[in-house]
């Protein structure tokens, strides 16, 4: 398996356009899913794939 199935926080921030710190408030309000091993915070790419296109979507039918 050569593909990540994560990213850090900061990662996720500049993959959604947001900054570090919006990124981890996000995490911790719960709008972006994540996972704690150990110390560190982990961002599931799956989840993230999901936000942006859901994202996508929605700014398609608000300009149609």
């Amino acid at each position: 398996m050569t593909e990540r199935l994560t990213v850090s926080v900061p990662e996720a921030a500049k993959m959604l356009g947001i900054s570090k710190n919006s990124a981890y408030n996000a995490v911790a309000r719960g709008s972006v899913p994540s996972l704690r091993i150990g110390k560190r915070i982990v961002v599931p790419l799956a989840a993230l794939r999901r936000i942006l296109e859901c994202q996508n979507q929605q700014a398609s039918q608000g300009q149609a």
